[in-house]
């Protein structure tokens, strides 16, 4: 007499993955997940958190005229609601500095300082090292697909949403 095992029965007939999107999906959200944490540890190094390298990064590329703050809140990496309290904690730092428009009074600018640019200075190697370490397992020509791939799924998600591609 055998024995009926029906769960047993249920994961044999059952594939991990209901289709190819969710095992995407899935695989993007970890590798995301471990890309994260090791470009987070690079950051950590220097006392900084990924969200802070970012605004440091835009406000870098801004120039010295800096940038509104809800410009810098729009071009982040990570959509965030705090940009506010996140520029505290850097202006808190003396990596960045506000200001009031002269124009208008109710926009303020953003702007990095010199010690946030030798804090970024002494980052770019590491970042550099982490994020090319990170992608040696690809050729050139995988490299160029996978890019492809991203960016059509991307553009693709901005659009349902209604989003324009923020300025990077």
């Amino acid at each position: 007499m055998t024995t009926s095992d029906p769960l047993g029965e249920v994961l044999q007939r059952s594939r991990p993955f209901r289709s190819s999107s969710q095992k995407a999906v899935v695989g993007l959200l970890r590798t995301t997940d471990l890309l994260r944490r090791r470009l987070g540890d690079t950051v950590a190094a220097e006392g900084i958190t990924l969200q802070q390298y970012n605004v440091l990064r835009i406000l870098r590329g801004a120039g010295k005229e800096g940038l509104p703050t809800l410009t810098v809140a729009e071009r982040m990496i990570e959509r965030t609601p705090g940009v506010t309290r996140l520029l505290d904690r850097l202006e808190d730092a003396g990596w960045v500095e506000r200001t009031r428009c002269t124009d208008d009074r109710r926009r303020v600018l953003a702007s990095i300082t010199p010690v946030g640019l030798e804090l970024l200075a002494r980052l770019d190697e590491p970042l550099a090292r982490a994020e090319e370490d990170a992608f040696r397992a690809l050729a050139e020509e995988e490299m160029e697909a996978f890019l492809h791939a991203l960016e059509t799924v991307r553009s693709s998600l901005e659009a349902e949403d209604g989003l324009e591609p923020p300025d990077r």
